[in-house]
C-alpha cells in the first residue's frame, strides 16, 4: 500500500533533517555527553537523539493527514491505535528526557515506567492469555506491565556501543511490520513504518563514529513502543508457540537484559548498578571494534528476526525455536560468563543442595537454641548439630561448666575454632580439612551460635561461680 511507503518515507526525511538541528541545539546549550561506556570522545557528544525521533514520528502523521492522499480515509481509521498509545510513549519520553538532562534515581525512573505501562494497558495493550487462555484473567495486567518494563529497560541497556541499540530497534521494527503485513494488521502496520523511517534516518548520524547519541529519551522511547507492537502482534497468534516470535524479534536485548540481571543476582550486587559485563563490553574484551561489535549484534538480531517470522509456519516451528534456543545457549557459554559456569558446576555436583540444607540446618539451630532456657538444654542442642556442619569435636565452657564430646574416628590433618563468648566463656571446635564453598557455612553456624549465646552466658554467669580468666583466641593448625 503506498501510504505505507509515504509514511515511511517521510519520517525518514524528517529524522534525516531534523537529527543534525537537535545535535546543534543540544551541543549549543551544553547539554552533551562527554564519552560512551568504551570510550574516551575528543569532544562532546549530544545525548538526547530521541528528540529527532520523537518529533519526527509525530510530525509524520500530521504530514500525511493534511496531504491529499486517496487512503487518507485508511489512516484516518487505523490512526486511533497510535493516538491512545501517545500518553504513555509520552511519558516514557519524558522520563528519558529528564534522566538525560538531570538525571534520575534508577527507582524514580521504574516507578515512572510502571505508571506508563499502566496507561498503556489502559489503552488498549493487553497480554490477554497464552493462544486465547487466560483471556480476562487477574494476571494479564501484571504481565503485561512486566513485560512493557524489561522492553523499555532491554533496549536502554544494551546502548552501549555507538548504533547498536539503533540498529537493533530497526531490524525488531522491521520484522514487527512485515508480521503485521503478513496477518493485515494495518493498525500495526501504520504504528510500525514511521518508527522505522526514524531509526533508519538517525542510525546514519548514530553509527559508529557516532555524531549524536540516542539517550535514555530515544532508547526508553523505543523499547516501550516495540514492547507494545509485540503485544498486538502475538494477540494474533493462534498457538503458543507462534507467541514466541516478537520475544524472538527482541532477543538480543532481552537476553542481555536477562544475563545482566541473572549475573548481578548471583554476584549479590545491585541490579540497577551499571557494569561492564554486557554482551557488547564481553566483545569488545575479546578484540571487537566497536563498529565490528554492532556489526555482529546486527547479525545476531536478524538471526532472530527471520526465526520470529519463520516460526508462523506450523510444521517447522518447533524445530526453530529448539534450534534458536540452544544457539543461544551457546554463544551465552562462548562469551565466558563465570558466574553461570559456577552455578551450573554447583548444580550438577550437588554442592548447591548440600548448601540448602547446610542453610536449613543454620535456621534450625538458631529456632531450637534461642528456646534453650537451662545450660543442659543449650548443651543438648549444640550436641545434635555440630556434626552436621563437618565438625568431629565440641568443647564448652559456660558459666565455669566445661563439657566436651568428640567422635570415635578422628581425622590426621584438623584445624579448631574456639568462638569466644564472653571473658570467660568460649565454645571450641575441630574439623576436618574440607571444600573451600564449605567455609561460608561454617562461619554461617559460628556466627548464629555467638549471636545467641551470648545473652545466655551473661543470665547463666550472674548465678554461678566465675573460674579464672581463660584468654580466647582463634587457632588453626595442621
Amino acid at each position: 500500500m503506498y501510504f505505507l511507503f509515504c509514511l515511511g518515507l517521510l519520517s525518514f526525511l524528517l529524522s534525516l533533517f531534523l537529527t543534525p538541528l537537535v545535535r546543534t541545539v543540544f551541543a549549543k546549550y551544553g547539554l552533551a555527553h562527554q564519552g560512551t561506556d568504551t570510550t574516551e570522545l575528543p569532544r562532546p557528544i549530544p545525548r538526547a537523539g530521541g528528540v529527532a525521533i520523537v518529533i519526527s514520528y509525530l510530525a509524520v502523521y500530521f504530514c500525511l493527514l493534511v496531504l491529499p492522499l486517496k487512503a487518507g480515509f485508511l489512516v484516518r481509521e487505523s490512526l486511533a491505535f497510535t493516538l491512545r498509545l501517545l500518553p504513555a510513549a509520552g511519558l516514557i519520553f519524558l522520563i528519558g528526557l529528564i534522566d538525560d538532562i538531570k538525571g534520575l534515581e534508577p527507582w524514580h525512573k521504574l516507578m515512572g515506567e510502571i505508571v506508563a505501562a499502566g496507561a498503556a494497558y489502559w489503552a488498549g495493550i493487553h497480554i490477554q492469555g497464552l493462544a486465547g487462555y487466560g483471556t480476562g484473567a487477574w494476571w494479564n495486567l501484571p504481565a503485561t506491565i512486566i513485560w512493557l518494563v524489561a522492553c523499555t529497560n532491554a533496549i536502554n541497556l544494551i546502548d552501549g556501543v555507538d548504533g547498536l541499540a539503533t540498529g537493533i530497534g530497526l531490524f525488531a521494527t522491521c520484522t514487527t511490520l512485515i508480521a503485521a503485513l503478513i496477518q493485515g494488521n494495518t493498525a500495526l502496520a501504520i504504528a510500525t513504518v514511521p518508527l522505522a523511517g526514524c531509526l533508519l534516518g538517525f542510525i546514519r548520524y548514530n553509527f559508529n563514529p557516532a555524531t549524536i547519541f540516542l539517550g535514555d529519551c530515544g532508547s526508553l522511547f523505543i523499547g516501550f513502543l516495540l514492547g507494545c507492537y509485540a503485544v498486538v502482534w502475538s494477540q494474533k497468534a493462534a498457538t503458543i508457540l507462534g507467541m514466541t516470535a516478537p520475544l524472538m524479534a527482541l532477543s538480543i536485548p532481552l537476553l542481555d537484559m536477562t544475563v545482566a540481571i541473572a549475573r548481578r543476582y548471583l554476584r549479590r550486587q545491585p541490579l540497577f548498578e551499571g557494569d561492564r559485563n554486557h554482551i557488547h563490553h564481553r566483545l569488545l574484551n575479546r578484540g571487537f571494534t566497536p563498529r565490528k561489535v554492532a556489526l555482529v549484534l546486527y547479525a545476531c538480531a536478524a538471526v532472530g528476526a527471520t526465526a520470529s517470522l519463520v516460526v508462523a509456519n506450523r510444521n517447522i516451528a518447533g524445530f526453530v525455536i529448539l534450534a534458536f534456543c540452544m544457539t543461544t545457549w551457546i554463544g551465552v557459554q562462548h562469551l565466558g560468563y563465570v558466574e553461570f559456569g559456577v552455578a551450573g558446576r554447583l548444580l550438577i555436583d550437588g554442592a548447591f543442595r548440600r548448601l540448602l540444607n547446610s542453610q536449613i540446618s543454620i535456621e534450625n539451630l538458631e529456632e531450637t537454641l534461642a528456646a534453650a532456657s537451662t545450660l543442659d538444654d543449650c548443651w543438648t542442642v549444640l550436641r545434635r548439630h555440630y556434626r552436621d556442619f563437618g565438625f568431629y569435636r565440641i568443647e564448652v565452657q559456660i558459666a565455669g561448666q566445661k563439657r566436651s564430646e568428640c567422635a570415635e574416628i578422628q581425622p590426621l590433618q584438623s584445624w579448631k575454632v574456639t568462638v569466644p563468648i564472653s571473658e570467660v566463656s568460649y565454645v571450641e571446635l575441630h574439623r576436618a580439612f574440607g571444600p573451600a564453598q564449605q567455609h561460608q557455612v561454617v562461619a554461617s553456624f559460628v556466627d548464629v551460635m555467638r549471636k545467641v549465646l551470648e545473652p545466655k552466658c551473661t543470665a547463666f554467669e550472674r548465678i554461678a561461680p566465675q573460674p579464672e580468666r581463660t584468654r580466647v583466641a582463634m587457632i588453626a593448625s595442621a
